[in-house]
């Protein structure tokens, strides 16, 4: 347990994350920070009278300013719109960079040792532009990219082969977008090779599906996006984090000569412990996966460009 995890956004993602972070008793406080007064107090406190039944005693707070994260450990931001059908997630560019980049700067002046999670959209340009304006080393701004289009993806697998979600392991690497780049090569079914019991033919639509599967949560909502998974890998991440579980898992970090690329947030795999994010961990791809990854960060490297910083 750390003394304070701030989640700033107390949408549907933020209040969620926030409700998971105190009931694993994550933080001795959860701050939920928004800018729509009444919001963030009304939902922390709704939290707070749960804990009596899930026995939790983080103490859950809602405010509408940054002086009660102060001295923050982690600091979840999920701020920004939300997508609705036919957005994409570039769509929401400089809307939420603006957002992103003044919660960085709040952020870097209260809490200057946090470790940032960003889970604001466009995952990977956000990563860049909350790096830049808290002037944090990116071992401290990470991204929520792979954890959840791998939970996507295992999810799906596991609806096709009638198995356990637990026995599948697989990694999703590249930008949190269509992109993203299902490692088939280290897809696995209790260690057996995921080819061995799946053909192509119907693998080859559960990577597409896993590709779109923010778009077909938004599709069916038609107001909002999704909200429980993402929550969900956020608190993983932040889990990891606090219990110093030297976890590996996909995230977006800033790379610096790791696969071949500089100066370009990506999802790979990467060691989460106290610290952040302690190491990139490069493992081999195929010639095809290769060629996706550098095609998923030429996806990132534009919207980078553009963005207003």
């Amino acid at each position: 347990m750390v003394n304070k995890i701030t989640v700033v956004g107390a949408g549907n993602v933020g209040a969620t994350a926030a409700q998971r972070i105190a009931e694993k008793e994550l933080a001795r406080t959860v701050v939920m920070v928004d800018v729509a007064d009444g919001i963030p107090q009304g939902k922390g406190l709704d939290q707070w009278e749960s804990a009596p039944i899930e026995l939790f005693d983080s103490r859950v707070v809602g405010t509408t300013g940054y002086e009660e994260t102060a001295g923050s450990d982690i600091v979840v931001i999920t701020a920004g719109i939300a997508r609705k059908p036919g957005m994409s997630r570039d769509d929401l560019l400089n809307t939420n960079a603006g957002i992103v980049k003044s919660v960085a700067e709040q952020v870097a002046k209260t809490s200057p040792n946090a470790i940032l999670i960003i889970v604001s959209n466009p995952l990977d340009v956000m990563c860049y532009v909350a790096m830049k304006a808290s002037g944090f080393p990116r071992e401290r701004v990470i991204g929520m990219a792979g954890v959840l289009d791998t939970a996507r993806y295992r999810s799906f697998l596991a609806m096709e082969l009638d198995v356990s979600v637990r026995d599948i392991q697989a990694m999703v690497l590249g930008g949190h977008g269509d992109t993203m780049v299902p490692l088939i090569s280290y897809t696995t079914v209790s260690g057996i090779p995921i080819t061995q019991l799946m053909s192509k033919g119907k693998l080859d639509p559960i990577v597409d599906r896993a590709r779109n599967g923010g778009a077909e949560i938004v599709k069916y909502l038609k107001t909002g996006s999704a909200y429980y998974a993402p929550s969900s890998g956020a608190v993983q991440m932040v889990e990891a984090i606090v219990r110093d579980q030297k976890r590996i898992l996909p995230c977006s970090a800033w790379l610096q000569g790791e696969y071949g690329m500089k100066d370009v947030y990506l999802g790979v795999p990467i060691k989460l412990g106290r610290k952040g994010m302690e190491q990139i961990i490069e493992v081999s791809l195929t010639a095809d996966e290769r060629a996706a990854l550098e095609k998923s960060a030429q996806a990132v490297r534009e919207p980078m460009a553009v963005v207003k910083l």
